[in-house]
């Protein structure tokens, strides 16, 4: 496996810090590769094919992050003057700069995200507005999962697709990190994508791809994105490069997501027996820790990276784990955090 430049290095701060291992290089220079914009690049046609069957879905479509999929998924199912219903600590609310608003002049709806990730469906159901001149139009429920490490509940993503169908709006998934989803639950991604008609994959967090994040859903929609994604810039020629380390991905990174869970259950255990840790709180690969007060969380993001462990300050700091993390880093950290926080 591959390390970043500095192999003592320990990043904590996201699973996007990933570096692309060994055999995944060898795999992007072995790609066929021709222009995707034409329609031509062989290894993206089937990673889209292979993703589009893997969620049960008609199409899919690469593009270049998240943030692009989940606005050009927002700009396809909605139109000017349309709204979306969407948590309002979600990130194609909070996360991704109001592009919805900004370029397709959608109208976001926020909701507050209840504390398991989840929204009331009573709240989704008072907020579907009545066709009324008055009103923007409702069009699209917003849901994500994963959600801050949190897992979506089966029942809630079933029971929200459903009221949203049952009252004219089509559901998009923020998928980011849904086989974390998957494999925390041995769940059949399929699955959990049959509850939305589009969901966005990344690809370039636990999955450990330099970038890229792709679309699925109905074929009609998913052309309709193609042009979207053309428009704002995100069409790539030979990036059959991208999709060899996608399916590399695919084919070697997905079980091992476990791995991620069980170190970051390992971090939170060791970080748990510090009286210095106001509260610690595990889902999936995020952990998230209370020091008390974001000057103390301050002084240890500082006294750590000067010992080549980056994390985020403040008081309530996240920890994510990821491929580029052993159970000797995991250790490592539990070790220099109580030293600085006993010190």
């Amino acid at each position: 496996m591959s390390r970043p430049s500095n192999p003592q290095l320990i990043d904590l701060r996201s699973d996007t810090v990933t570096r692309p291992t060994s055999a995944m290089r060898e795999a992007m220079m072995a790609a066929e590769v021709g222009d995707d914009v034409f329609g031509d690049d062989p290894t993206v046609n089937s990673l889209e094919e292979r993703l589009a069957s893997l969620t049960g879905k008609e199409a899919a479509l690469l593009l270049p992050t998240g943030t692009q999929s989940n606005l050009v998924a927002l700009l396809a199912h909605c139109g000017r003057g349309d709204e979306y219903i969407v948590g309002q600590k979600y990130h194609t609310y909070l996360y991704e700069a109001g592009g919805g608003a900004v370029l397709g002049s959608i109208q976001p709806q926020p909701l507050p995200v209840q504390p398991d990730g989840t929204l009331s469906l009573s709240d989704i159901g008072d907020a579907i507005k009545p066709e009324d001149s008055h009103f923007a139009r409702s069009r699209l429920l917003a849901l994500e999962n994963t959600h801050s490490g949190k897992v979506m509940p089966e029942a809630f993503l079933r029971d929200a697709s459903e009221l949203a169908w049952s009252r004219g709006l089509a559901v998009h998934l923020d998928g980011a990190r849904l086989f974390n989803a998957a494999v925390a639950t041995d769940t059949p991604v399929d699955r959990l994508a049959g509850y939305a008609d589009t969901v966005s994959l990344c690809c370039s967090k636990g999955l450990g791809a330099p970038l890229g994040s792709v679309l699925v859903g109905p074929a009609s929609l998913i052309g309709e994105a193609r042009r979207w994604r053309k428009m704002v810039g995100g069409g790539m020629r030979q990036a059959g490069i991208v999709a060899a380390a996608i399916h590399h991905a695919l084919d070697h990174h997905v079980d091992r997501l476990a791995d991620d869970h069980r170190r970051a259950e390992r971090l939170a255990g060791g970080l748990e027996a510090m009286e210095a840790v106001e509260s610690v709180s595990v889902n999936t690969n995020m952990v998230y820790v209370d020091v008390g007060a974001a000057e103390v969380g301050d002084r240890l993001k500082e006294a750590l990276k000067a010992e080549d462990i980056l994390i985020a300050g403040g008081r309530h700091i996240r920890l994510v784990t990821h491929l580029d993390l052993d159970d000797a880093a995991i250790d490592r950290v539990v070790d220099r955090i109580r030293a600085h926080l006993n010190a």
